[in-house]
C-alpha cells in the first residue's frame, strides 16, 4: 500500500476511527494527515492532526492516556482509515471511555417501526 492509493481530502486529511483492540469499541474519531500517518506507523504511537490548533498531535501526549497501534485498515474506497489501537486510560478528553458516549433518542418514524 502506498500513501498514494489513499483518498485524503482537500485539506490533506483523511478520517480515522480508532478501535479498542481488545473490546472492539470505538473510541473517536480523529483526522490524519500524510505526515501523522507516518509518525504513526513509525513509532507505534497514534499521532493525528488538530484541525483547530492547525498540528500534529500524539494521542496521550499531555493526559498520558496513549494508544499504542495494532493495526490500521483502510476502507474499500481508500477514504477511512480505522486505527485498531492498545489504548492506556479513557479515550476521551473528557475521561469517559469513549467519545461516543452520548446517545440521540429515536423515535418511532425514524427507527423504522
Amino acid at each position: 500500500m502506498n500513501f498514494d492509493d489513499l483518498k485524503f481530502n482537500e485539506q490533506g486529511l483523511i478520517p480515522a476511527i480508532v478501535q479498542d483492540n481488545e473490546t472492539g469499541k470505538v473510541l473517536m474519531m480523529a483526522w490524519m494527515s500524510r505526515e501523522s500517518l507516518a509518525l504513526s506507523i513509525s513509532t507505534g504511537k497514534a499521532t493525528y492532526w488538530s484541525r483547530s490548533r492547525k498540528k500534529l498531535w500524539v494521542k496521550g501526549e499531555s493526559s498520558g492516556n496513549y494508544q499504542t497501534i495494532a493495526r490500521i485498515l483502510y476502507d474499500c474506497d481508500a477514504d477511512t482509515l480505522l486505527v485498531i489501537v492498545k489504548q492506556k486510560g479513557p479515550a476521551c478528553h473528557t475521561g469517559s471511555e469513549s467519545c461516543f458516549y452520548r446517545e440521540l433518542p429515536l423515535e418511532g418514524d425514524i427507527a423504522g417501526e
